[in-house]
């Protein structure tokens, strides 16, 4: 097989994003954008309130005034991304074939998708994650709890009717979810696949990780 010659990418090759109709008006909205692309760049530990502040437009003063502490910018990006993740993966549900194997291939293109469609909010999300206080960290944490929940509902139906073989549901939905959650670090338009093509494949990894080869 010809080697398709990737080369790595900086995560900031991607603009800072967010997902539609959640992104505040104004200030607010501008300096979450900025958080974003600077968390994602050089991490939430090395970016500093002024480095915010600069990338929004703004000084450090005026961003006080809308958010109280850099771990609030942090929290409110968390927040989006685990509410999109779950939305996305709520709508697959609604509208998949009411098999286990349809309803899992579904969860796993919605949840390569958006992580396709917002790579720096999910690495951002997912990595940055643990600097949150639990306080801070507990509603996106239960949004992660709905997440996962869905997968291994879907997992544990397969197992119950005959159509999945596994011997362990929660590795199983753990090693699911990683290939989604890594695609983030890669995927990218200068690519050799689409978003689509990328999504139904590993919606056929995971099925090959469930027992199902058809």
């Amino acid at each position: 097989m010809e080697d398709p010659g990737w080369e790595p990418r900086r995560l900031t090759a991607v603009a800072p994003v967010l997902p539609d109709g959640v992104t505040p008006p104004g200030t607010r909205g501008r300096v979450l954008e900025a958080a974003l692309g600077v968390f994602a760049d050089i991490g939430f530990a090395a970016g500093s309130i002024r480095r915010i502040a600069a990338a929004a437009g703004i000084n450090s003063a005026t961003l006080y005034t809308h958010y109280p502490s850099k771990e609030h910018i942090l929290a409110a990006l968390v927040r989006i991304g685990h509410e999109e993740t779950r939305a996305r993966l709520a709508e697959a549900l609604a509208t998949a074939r009411p098999t286990a194997a349809a309803r899992l291939a579904a969860l796993v293109r919605a949840h390569v998708l958006v992580h396709a469609d917002h790579p720096l909010l999910a690495v951002v999300t997912n990595g940055e994650l643990h600097c949150l206080s639990p306080e801070l960290a507990a509603p996106a944490l239960e949004l992660r709890k709905d997440s996962r929940r869905m997968f291994l509902d879907v997992l544990e139906e397969g197992v119950t009717a005959g159509e999945f073989d596994l011997p362990d549901v929660l590795l199983a939905a753990t090693a699911i979810g990683s290939m989604g959650l890594r695609v983030a670090h890669w995927f990218g338009p200068d690519q050799a696949f689409t978003r689509e093509q990328v999504a139904n494949s590993y919606a056929q990894y995971a099925l090959r990780v469930v027992g199902v080869y058809r």
